[in-house]
This record gives C-alpha cells, sequence and structure tokens, in this order.
C-alpha cells in the first residue's frame, strides 16, 4: 500500500482536530485579511484547497452570499463533512487531490490555499492547476509555513530544552523529506507565482513568540505527538525526548518562535 505523502494524516483525529483547532485560533483574522484586501464579495466564485476544519470556507460563503459559490476539497473531508460550518447550500465540498486530480480552468475569481502545497510531492503542478483555474483577474492566495527562514529557538536559561526542541524539530523535517517536503517552498512562493506569469505578485511573512501552553506551543505538541512512533522507530529521536519536550511545550517558563507563516499572491492578466 503506498503511503499517504500527507505526513499529518487526518484520521488521528484527536491531534487533526487540535491541529485545526490552534490553526484557525493563530491565523484566520490573517487569511480573512489577505481575502478581503483580494476584493472577495457577492456573486463571487471561490477555491477552498484543503478545507481544513471549514472555517475559512464557510467565511468565504458568507461574503460571496447565495449568488456566489464556493468550492471545498480536502484529500481527506472527514472533518469538513460533519464540520459545524458546512450548510450553506452554494458551499460544495469534493474530495479531491490538488496534486493529481483535475480543476475546471478559468472557474474562479478566488482560491485559497494554506499549508497545502507544502505537503503535496506534486507541488509544480498543483501550482500551474491553480493558476489555470482562475478566470482572468482572478486572485490566487497561497500561504505556507517556513521552519528554517529563521532561528525559532529564545535565548533562555534553559539552553538544554532549547536544542532538544531543536533536535524534535529536526526529526520531523527529516519525516517530512522522505514525503517529497521542499523546505525552501515557502520562501519562493514570490518568485514562482511571479514565474506562472502572475501580476500584482507579493509575499509577506508572519512570526510571534509561542508561550508554553499557548495555541502556538500546543500546534507544535499535536505535530510532535502525530509523528512520534514514526520518528522514534527511525531512531531520529527517542520517547524521553518526546516526553521531555512535549512537558516543555506545556510549561509558561518557555517559550519559542512561531514557524514563518509565508503569504503569497497574485493575480492572473
Amino acid at each position: 500500500m503506498q503511503r499517504n505523502p500527507y505526513i499529518f494524516d487526518n484520521a488521528a483525529e484527536a491531534e487533526t482536530a487540535e491541529r485545526f483547532a490552534s490553526l484557525d485560533a493563530l491565523y484566520n483574522f490573517r487569511t480573512f485579511r489577505f481575502l478581503e484586501t483580494a476584493g472577495i464579495g457577492p456573486g463571487w466564485h471561490c477555491l477552498e484547497v484543503g478545507g481544513g476544519s471549514g472555517a475559512v470556507a464557510a467565511w468565504m460563503a458568507d461574503r460571496v452570499g447565495p449568488s456566489g459559490y464556493v468550492l471545498v476539497t480536502d484529500i481527506d473531508p472527514r472533518f469538513m463533512e460533519r464540520s459545524p460550518y458546512r450548510g450553506p447550500a452554494h458551499m460544495e465540498l469534493r474530495r479531491h487531490d490538488i496534486g493529481a486530480d483535475p480543476l475546471p480552468e478559468q472557474a474562479f475569481d478566488l482560491i485559497h490555499a494554506r499549508l497545502v502545497l507544502m505537503h503535496v510531492p506534486q507541488r509544480y503542478q498543483a501550482l500551474s492547476r491553480l493558476v489555470a483555474a482562475l478566470k482572468p483577474r482572478g486572485w490566487l492566495v497561497i500561504e505556507d509555513f517556513d521552519g528554517r527562514v529563521i532561528d525559532r529557538t529564545i535565548p533562555m536559561p534553559d539552553a538544554a530544552a532549547a536544542a532538544l526542541f531543536i533536535r524534535v524539530g529536526g526529526a520531523l523535517v527529516t519525516l517530512m523529506e522522505e514525503r517529497g517536503f521542499e523546505v525552501d517552498w515557502a520562501r519562493s512562493l514570490y518568485g514562482k507565482l511571479k514565474a506562472a506569469g502572475l501580476t500584482e505578485v507579493g509575499m509577506e511573512g508572519h512570526v510571534a513568540v509561542c508561550e508554553g501552553g499557548s495555541l502556538g506551543a500546543s500546534l507544535d505538541a499535536a505535530n510532535f505527538a502525530q509523528v512520534r512512533d514514526e520518528a522514534v522507530a527511525k531512531g531520529l529521536v527517542t520517547d524521553a525526548e518526546i516526553d521531555a519536550v512535549l512537558a516543555r511545550l506545556d510549561a509558561p517558563d518557555f517559550a519559542i518562535l512561531s514557524l514563518v507563516m509565508f503569504t503569497a499572491w497574485g493575480r492572473r492578466p
């Protein structure tokens, strides 16, 4: 059986629910700002790639109204299928692999993907597919994490805990790279959108301090917990190291920097 390239498989429902809740609380306000800047409004046809909890798609559906349309896709839509955000008749949910499955061309005024393409081995083909799915003058907004553009540790008295956090984080990156993760993908989005022929291209990054026990720290904890068995089995880290990092991520005297969330946007001519 072929391994799912998405390391944070939605089948791990407890960790996935925690991740979705943290991501919505931490980043939806930024996502909404970028989509509002694109001009989303009544009658627009929108595509949300990787529906997650459904919160962003529901926000889109509210903005476009009954005269508009929102297509939500996900490789594993189990959370969207029972999401409290589902309901509007003009919002459609579809099981879809953006790395392999086709999309209608010139169909959407706005396409958004958050933390999706970084996990798709065929990300270049996926990007071309998204650009082709834009209507003329349609907007594409892509958001992805970069974990190496900055040192995530903060000078704190517990230097050993910071070093261990970096070690466990490195194990996660190693497992992702085995699945086709490209470490420079997020920071290269500006150039990729330019090369795709989009206009009005821009990009910005966001980083914040995450104290132990905060939503940001909980996001890291959920990620580490989900890959724990594989990381330990491959000898990348030990159970004791994972336990120690999870304990520090819950401690109020510990702090790290978040991953950098790069948001890039561009418009089809």
